[in-house]
């Protein structure tokens, strides 16, 4: 059996001291012996950050611990309450996007593979409105099927990345449901992706958030998200050390970009947002496959 199919199974019931263990201790190893996912993760940052030899084994250690985090709090999600996810939930800078839905009913959320956006995937849920995702189908199904279950239990209605057909059924859900139409970007699936400049080197990112904006006439707003320390009641609150961040960029209007490169234009604006967001919190930034660099 797939060893994070296995992963998920076992943590409905082992106690959660030992999910944040194992998450822990698998990375650890994968770090110290530079696995595959390791090395992958210190390309991306030495590229983000510049950083070499110590440096950068030292940055890629506290990557991997985030990566480990993240899918430790992935694995006790179904097990958190509403006032546990709210206490480790902050939002920077999202007057201008509550206003937005408001008016509107919807909004379309640029986001990178940084943080825990399942779990602020499950604040929003509860504060700001419907939360809408495409997701990757994993190999085998059955691990597919397992994120979609945990994050449909929290609110998050789940499309599978099935290329045409998902965009139209986004298209549709936007124009007859709206809701938080939420996408994680930073790395193309499409094989069509959109070449930019980001961290000062060209690399492809997602149409879609620029594309689902553009046919549906919605504001686009990229989403930054990273872990901070809790302290004192705060940490009390959350049951966890960590808390996480969601820093919302500038809206971006479809209306205001050029007819001729409207999906450029829009993809530029919420990657410079991303691009420099990262660098701020590259340890966040669980970038341990292959990214789209073409230089």
């Amino acid at each position: 059996m797939n060893g994070l199919l296995l992963a998920f199974r076992a943590s409905r019931y082992v106690p959660v001291s030992l999910i944040r263990a194992g998450a822990w201790t698998g990375t650890m190893v994968q770090w110290s012996r530079r696995a595959k996912p390791a090395r992958r993760l210190e390309d991306n940052l030495h590229r983000v950050t510049g950083l070499e030899g110590d440096e950068l084994r030292a940055l890629s250690r506290r990557g991997m611990a985030s990566a480990a985090r993240y899918y430790a709090e992935t694995f006790e999600l179904s097990r958190l309450t509403g006032p546990v996810i709210d206490a480790r939930v902050r939002m920077v800078n999202a007057d201008a996007v509550i206003a937005r839905i408001a008016k509107d009913g919807r909004i379309v959320i640029a986001l990178s593979h940084s943080g825990n956006w399942d779990i602020v995937g499950a604040y929003a849920c509860r504060h700001l409105a419907p939360v809408v995702s495409v997701a990757e189908v994993l190999k085998p199904r059955e691990l597919f099927d397992e994120f979609v279950a945990l994050r449909e239990a929290v609110g998050m209605r789940i499309l599978g990345h099935e290329g045409g057909s998902t965009f139209r059924e986004l298209i549709r859900i936007a124009r007859t449901d709206g809701g938080l139409l939420c996408l994680v970007a930073d790395r193309d699936l499409s094989g069509s992706g959109v070449e930019v400049e980001m961290f000062g080197h060209g690399v492809k990112v997602a149409p879609g958030p620029a594309a689902l904006a553009a046919a549906t006439g919605t504001g686009l707003v990229p989403v930054m998200v990273h872990y901070e320390r809790l302290r004192g009641r705060a940490r009390r609150a959350a049951r966890s050390k960590w808390g996480i961040v969601m820093t919302f960029g500038e809206i971006v209007e479809p209306a205001d970009a050029p007819a001729d490169d409207r999906i450029g234009h829009l993809t530029r604006a919420w990657v410079q947002f991303m691009g420099e967001a990262i660098s701020r919190h590259p340890e966040d930034w669980h970038m341990l496959q292959r990214f789209g660099w073409t230089d």
